[in-house]
């Protein structure tokens, strides 16, 4: 770029992914009112993949976006009529995705039903989920990110096995991670670790229950347990536990959705492929972030039909639970793809064996590379980290917000 003052016409490319930030930029700019509407949804660019279209529907579509200025590709087969059904891609502003949107709603082949689906995955993209009344404190997305902090009663965990088996232990280690910033305290009983063995209900209960009575008595922490066992769920409800973070997405032990509706109970539903016992053995996908994000959108879709309020429901996409290091990554660099699923997304990546292989560091030493993985979730779309480190990621978080979400401190002129 030229020196300005030298006469030159100076140039830079302005990364401006959303509609907030067109509007700052042309403001700045000193572009009227009515200008920065009109540009505005012609400034931002998306591209939106459509799954399982009918064929005739599809060329219909291509037809019109192409018609609006926009661009859609679809698979060879298809342009050849060789296919019933078909993904698509479609690239355009937001402009053009409305325009094509108004038109597909007066046309037949159920293209009404798929220009809302369109409407609504472009919304959840730029926007932010509904508030989350949990404990009686309201959990507000977008504003800033929410901390979990692992509680393990757990002999054999990968990282903190054995640590705080005892209550006092326990309520120890919660009380300390409360004071450096968690929101969430997550209580596991059983170990989730690639290998391990599963317990039985009694054996988890009596790890847990006697620590969820004791927070709940003597702290106001908002508890979440950690567990795939529909009775263990609710005897920790009974005793003053909040939120339900289950790992086979209410696959597991019994009647998990019973639980969560019943007790109005927000729920983790996170992606897993197999069993901890043989989740690593082989992971293989044919497109990673496509099945996780599909499975994800199935399981929210279940727990509505099963009584829970969808306001109740959180994502996981489950990076280290049957997936190699290669897809955990690229999980992580696609992540904001999940913001379509319109649900607070929760990340767990926390001195998992991905950093490990990619840094060589073992699990003890892992809490720099945890702090980059915390901060590109947050930057891509994250709602919750559940973390090991609070006193860091707190900090990390605390950070990360200020950059990507915006900063509220007052001003002082200081420089820093």
């Amino acid at each position: 770029m030229e020196d300005r003052d030298g006469g030159g016409v100076g140039a830079r490319v302005v990364a401006l992914d959303s509609e907030g930030a067109v509007r700052a930029e042309l403001a700045a700019m000193g572009v009227s009112r009515a200008g920065v509407d009109i540009m505005t949804p012609k400034s931002v660019f998306r591209a939106v993949r459509l799954y399982g279209v009918p064929l005739r529907a599809a060329l219909v579509i291509k037809q019109e976006m192409l018609a609006k200025g926009g661009e859609a590709a679809l698979p060879y087969a298809a342009a050849g009529l060789g296919e019933e059904q078909c993904d698509m891609l479609l690239a355009g502003t937001l402009r053009q995705f409305g325009r094509l949107t108004e038109t597909l709603k007066l046309q037949p082949f159920g293209l009404p039903a798929i220009a809302r689906e369109i409407d609504a995955a472009l919304a959840a993209f730029d926007g932010t989920p509904e508030p989350m009344c949990i404990g009686g404190r309201t959990f507000r997305f977008g504003e800033r990110t929410y901390v979990m902090g692992i509680l393990n009663v757990t002999p054999d965990s990968f990282s903190d096995g054995g640590q705080h088996l005892s209550c006092d232990d326990a309520l120890r280690h919660a009380e300390a991670m409360l004071e450096a910033g968690a929101d969430i305290i997550d209580i596991g009983g059983e170990s989730t670790r690639p290998g391990a063995a599963p317990l039985t209900e009694e054996e988890e209960c009596a790890r847990v229950l006697p620590v969820v009575r004791l927070l709940a008595a003597r702290s106001n922490a908002i508890m979440s347990i950690d567990t795939y066992r529909a009775n263990v769920a609710r005897a920790c409800m009974d005793l003053g536990a909040h939120i339900i973070n289950d790992i086979t997405a209410l696959r597991g032990e019994g009647d998990m959705a019973s639980v969560a509706a019943q007790y109005g109970a927000p729920v983790v539903l996170m992606h897993m492929l197999g069993r901890p016992a043989d989740m690593q053995a082989n992971p293989t996908y044919d497109e990673v972030v496509h099945e996780v994000c599909g499975f994800l959108g199935q399981r929210v879709a279940y727990a509505r039909e099963r009584g829970i309020s969808v306001c109740n429901t959180i994502v996981d996409p489950g990076i280290g639970f049957g997936k190699t290091p290669q897809h955990n990554l690229e999980i992580m660099r696609r992540l904001r793809e999940l913001k379509s699923l319109r649900r607070p997304i929760l990340v767990g990546t926390s001195r998992k064996s991905t950093i490990g292989r990619v840094l060589g560091r073992p699990v003890g030493d892992r809490v720099w590379g945890t702090a980059a993985t915390v901060a590109l979730a947050i930057a891509s779309g994250a709602d919750m980290v559940r973390v090991h480190d609070v006193a860091e990621m707190a900090t990390v978080a605390r950070m990360t917000d200020a950059v990507t979400r915006g900063w509220r401190g007052e001003e002082d002129g200081n420089a820093g």
